[in-house]
């Protein structure tokens, strides 16, 4: 495993599944015996998150609290993460979602992907041992349906193109930073799994816990939008090109 990783977690209003998160977090840094955590926090977050967050940097120097009250969406709160993570000179970083919806025990998975001669690991909830649960029928159908269309109208193959739990090495991070990324929502992940689609990545088996029904409007029209865009420059052989 490698002496410096991050993990990126953008956190908003988190304060009731807060405690089993960090604790299953916590377990599996001291399984690995390394790793930094980045808790990105900005105003989206109208509980107590922010306190809870630092309350936890106080007692584990391991966990990081970034507060960041000009992130105008999620994206800016993964690109932050991101950003400070080089600032600290982390090689390999992943991201996740809080809230137990990713389980902090799949870490050693991308971990060894990433060391295993990959540079991007994509999680996949619906490849052979990964799984979809306590989930609404609308999360799973735009999760499944996201995928579809996404390989279609994009040329990708991949099992899951709309998972949140991901993870590069720097210099892959460093180039998407660099990149005008249009997605503005959850969309964000697969922008950058077209955009890496040339890069040595492997996707790893997750479980998926979802129990928000909420899939917002705006982020649903900013995926068709996206996609779109990209679909219409595939069409015109004028794939982006980020590395």
């Amino acid at each position: 495993m490698p002496t410096s990783f991050a993990v990126i977690v953008p956190m908003a209003n988190e304060g009731d599944d807060f405690a089993p998160f960090i604790e299953s977090l916590t377990t599996t840094l001291n399984y690995l015996n390394s790793g930094t955590v980045y808790l990105i926090v900005d105003t989206v977050s109208k509980d107590n998150t922010l306190a809870l967050c630092e309350a936890t940097s106080q007692l584990d120097s391991r966990f990081k609290t970034i507060w960041s009250p000009q992130n105008k969406n999620v994206v800016d709160a993964y690109l932050r993460g991101y950003q400070e993570a080089l600032k600290q000179g982390h090689e390999i970083m992943i991201e996740m979602d809080a809230g137990m919806s990713h389980d902090p025990r799949a870490l050693p998975m991308f971990l060894r992907v990433l060391n295993e001669g990959n540079e991007c690991a994509f999680g996949s909830r619906f490849m052979n041992g990964g799984s979809i649960f306590d989930s609404s029928w609308k999360r799973t159908f735009f999760s499944r349906s996201g995928t579809i269309l996404s390989n279609v109208l994009l040329g990708t193959n991949l099992y899951d193109a709309t998972s949140g739990y991901q993870g590069f090495h720097a210099r892959i991070v460093r180039q998407f930073l660099d990149y005008p990324l249009l997605s503005k929502a959850h969309f964000y992940q697969t922008e950058l799994r077209y955009l890496l689609r040339k890069t040595r990545f492997a996707e790893v088996p997750i479980h998926y816990r979802a129990p928000s029904p909420r899939v917002s409007q705006g982020a649903v029209l900013n995926s068709i939008a996206v996609l779109w865009h990209y679909f219409i420059l595939r069409l015109q052989f004028k794939p982006p090109k980020i590395l």
